[in-house]
């Protein structure tokens, strides 16, 4: 799940000239491809942006993609690819195998997001579903109905191609992006076991920098993301009388502060850090003292060792905030979301040379990682040499406006009025996925 993204570095690149990498033999093989993939691509968008429409203004929830898996499984078996459907509960595996040679895989997601759309597009969603037992809008408000499309896309393309390249297609649609789970529950469910391991492997997510360009870095992409509950323990009673009762919620305040000072003052200031407490669940009405309260909130980091620092850290000041109060040892729930996402170096020096053949030079760019997280990492760290790459989204003018003194900020990935661009950005997702798969399958 993607809220940020490095806008004013993708401005800075835009307005950069990067040096080119001088292509291998292999790369220009790929690289003479970019017109037909291009050709291609003109001629299916039609039926890429009514899939597009459809997927958007039909989302579903994690784990319950019924009709998004159904309608992909149908899309990839019209395309000629073996299709397994319910794999890690509702993801899909679709293979086509073209000879001996590489196996890639190329993933996208099923899953919307519970929460209002206010675009006001003609095909906006205006669905509903149930999730932790109440009612609720669902949203494609991160884009990952552009992947869907692109995807399906690409998978077309490389089959019309299918003379120029060897080796097996791995296509994956994967469940629960957003709850940051499903990864694991394809893998759990024998992905690699029943399918093969891939050799390569690449995912593609919108940005809401210029459309028509491409992001990329070498190493992390994403951040490493944990969730942290804490239950604070106190006694209840008369708000009037507070030394007659333990209260959680001044514990809790502390708590709160005095973990940023693991963030400043323990973290080395040059690594990425994050503790955001986002939800504090205590009380009923104003004058009585609870008996409890509980924390929920998130931490987010690039490097391992600076995990590890957060998370002790979490644990040292909660157990330190009750123990000052006198109040009993506090539960302290910390569970692993995704982990970094790490772009192999030997995949993106290669892929980077074709894309930028492809898309222009000035068009194709490395960003610093973003401080959202991914459970793509779940199948790339199974050992797989992979490349995530990230597709503008956003009308080219209104993106350079954003990034000038006072101009209006552009609406991210997770918000209501967060609205791609169909054209040409399904089309930029196509050309640099396929690309990026030809060229390390094309006939040499």
């Amino acid at each position: 799940t993607m809220p940020r993204t490095p806008l004013a570095t993708a401005g800075l690149a835009l307005l950069t000239s990067l040096c080119l990498h001088a292509p291998s033999h292999a790369q220009q093989g790929a690289s003479a491809l970019a017109p037909k993939v291009g050709d291609l691509v003109g001629g299916m968008y039609g039926q890429l942006d009514t899939l597009y429409k459809d997927l958007h203004a039909n989302p579903e929830l994690g784990f319950q993609e019924v009709r998004t898996a159904a309608k992909l499984a149908a899309e990839m078996r019209a395309i000629g690819f073996e299709v397994t459907e319910k794999i890690g509960k509702t993801g899909l595996v679709a293979i086509y195998k073209n000879g001996a040679g590489p196996t890639v895989m190329v993933r996208t997601e099923l899953d919307a997001l519970p929460m209002e759309e206010k675009t006001g597009l003609p095909y906006a969603s205006k669905a509903k579903a149930t999730a932790l037992g109440r009612e609720t809008f669902v949203a494609h408000s991160c884009g990952h109905d552009i992947h869907m499309a692109s995807w399906v896309g690409t998978a077309r393309t490389l089959v019309a191609l299918k003379d120029q390249w060897h080796g097996t297609l791995m296509f994956v649609a994967q469940p629960a992006e957003e709850l940051v789970s499903g990864a694991d529950a394809m893998l759990a469910d024998g992905l690699f076991t029943r399918f093969g391991k891939p050799d390569f492997a690449f995912a593609l997510h919108t940005s809401p920098q210029p459309y028509g360009t491409v992001g990329y870095n070498v190493g992390a992409v994403t951040s490493n993301s944990d969730g942290l509950e804490i239950t604070f323990k106190g006694r209840g009673g008369h708000g009037s009388a507070p030394d007659k009762a333990l209260d959680p919620i001044v514990i809790a305040a502390k708590f709160i502060t005095d973990v940023q000072t693991v963030v400043s003052r323990e973290k080395d200031p040059f690594e990425f850090g994050v503790v955001t407490v986002g939800a504090v669940q205590a009380g009923s009405v104003g004058n009585i003292i609870p008996d409890q309260a509980v924390l929920r909130g998130t931490i987010r980091s690039y490097k391992p060792e600076v995990r590890a620092k957060l998370l002790d850290g979490v644990r040292r000041t909660a157990k330190a905030a009750a123990l000052m109060a006198g109040a009993p040892e506090p539960e302290v729930t910390l569970q692993q979301g995704g982990l970094a996402v790490v772009n192999a170096e030997s995949v993106v020096s290669t892929t980077e040379a074709v894309l930028k053949d492809t898309l222009g030079a000035k068009n194709v760019f490395r960003v610093p990682p973003i401080t959202a997280s991914e459970d793509f990492s779940a199948f790339v760290n199974q050992g797989v040499p992979s490349m995530f790459f990230f597709v503008g989204v956003s009308e080219p003018q209104q993106f350079m406006d954003s990034l000038k003194p006072g101009g209006k900020p552009l609406p991210f990935n997770h918000s209501p009025q967060f609205a791609p661009v169909p054209e040409p950005s399904i089309k930029t997702g196509v050309r640099a996925m396929s690309m990026a798969v030809l060229n390390v399958m094309a006939r040499k």
